[in-house]
């Protein structure tokens, strides 16, 4: 099992929650107002953890202004 850092551990736990009530687009901005984070810490987080995480599955998804994340359970 993958060590992971306090807030890597917040992030997933806010994806898995939200995975399992339907979501499946995230924006790190918004993931980051609801963990009082900065979208640049959860953005440099998502992108790790879109390797090393085994319980979801997270995909760089589409870039407009911002970068979507796609996030699937595993």
């Amino acid at each position: 099992m993958p060590e992971y850092t306090e807030e890597e551990r917040q992030i997933l736990a806010y994806l898995r929650d939200s995975v399992s009530g339907g979501e499946r687009y995230f924006r790190a901005k918004n993931i980051a107002e609801a963990l009082g984070l900065s979208a640049k810490q959860v953005g440099v987080r998502l992108a790790g953890l879109s390797e090393k995480s085994d319980d979801v599955d997270i995909q760089k998804w589409g870039r407009s202004r911002s970068t979507t994340w796609r996030v699937e359970p595993a």
